[in-house]
């Protein structure tokens, strides 16, 4: 008689690795907007509001579009090429053209109805005002159990 071992995770194992399977061919399959690399960016906390900065040098403010949702930001543009510079001879040429997209999961809500932006020197300013939830209250609790909101 030969002794078999249990191992109760291996089939929960097996399954995971066969669900991250599935999901990367169907991601893969979705169609996408060709992007022309990464919008470096920075997300920090005010207190009452979140800032996010993106940097997008080379682009008329018209050619960018912001939409939000109390989740997430999504930056979307174009950098386009003149026409003109199109038919000279270059030697070299590291400009990328075309679109690009970035979308940001925020970390808490914001309220998506009264973010401002700003857009200076190549610089993308945001200023995303969180939900009343989320700020941070102060709650002084006392010994007999009644808390009162600071």
């Amino acid at each position: 008689m030969s002794l078999v071992r249990f191992y109760p995770l291996s089939d929960v194992n097996i399954l995971h690795r066969q669900m991250n399977r599935l999901f990367d061919e169907l991601s893969n399959n979705w169609e996408q907007v060709p992007t022309i690399g990464n919008i470096p960016l920075e997300l920090f906390d005010n207190g009452d509001n979140l800032t996010l900065k993106a940097v997008i040098p080379g682009i008329n403010k018209d050619d960018i579009d912001i939409s939000t949702t109390r989740q997430s930001i999504k930056i979307m543009g174009e950098f386009n090429q003149k026409a003109e510079e199109k038919e000279n001879n270059y030697y070299i040429s590291e400009f990328n053209y075309g679109k690009f997209e970035r979308t940001i999961t925020l970390p808490i809500a914001i309220k998506n109805n009264e973010v401002t932006a700003d857009y200076n020197d190549g610089i993308l300013t945001l200023n995303l005002p969180k939900v009343e939830e989320v700020k941070n209250k102060v709650v002084k609790v006392s010994l007999n159990s009644n808390n009162t909101v600071l």
